[in-house]
């Protein structure tokens, strides 16, 4: 009996990481989840990419989940004019 692994592995798609060669390599290294930064870039972008893993790990065989990482609220702090606020 094979011991199953039970760790998964997340690699974070960027600029440098997000050519068929480079996707080829990690999906040949045993990567299971893509993280996509919607921070950065736009639908179509983010579209074109996810469809471009999911027929690299088709090729290879695979299943290769694809992780949708939204922004979340911009928190900011500050200082009031005034010095103090009465709620």
């Amino acid at each position: 009996m094979t011991a199953k692994r039970r760790t998964k592995i997340v690699a974070t798609l960027g600029p440098a990481t997000n050519t068929p060669e480079v996707l080829d390599a990690l999906i040949e290294a045993g990567v299971d989840v893509v993280r996509l930064n919607f921070s950065h870039g736009d639908a179509k972008e983010h579209l074109e990419l996810a469809e471009t893993v999911r027929n690299r790990a088709r090729a290879y065989g695979r299943q290769v989940g694809v992780l949708a990482d939204l922004q979340g609220p911009k928190i900011r702090v500050s200082r009031f004019k005034t010095g103090k606020i009465v709620l």
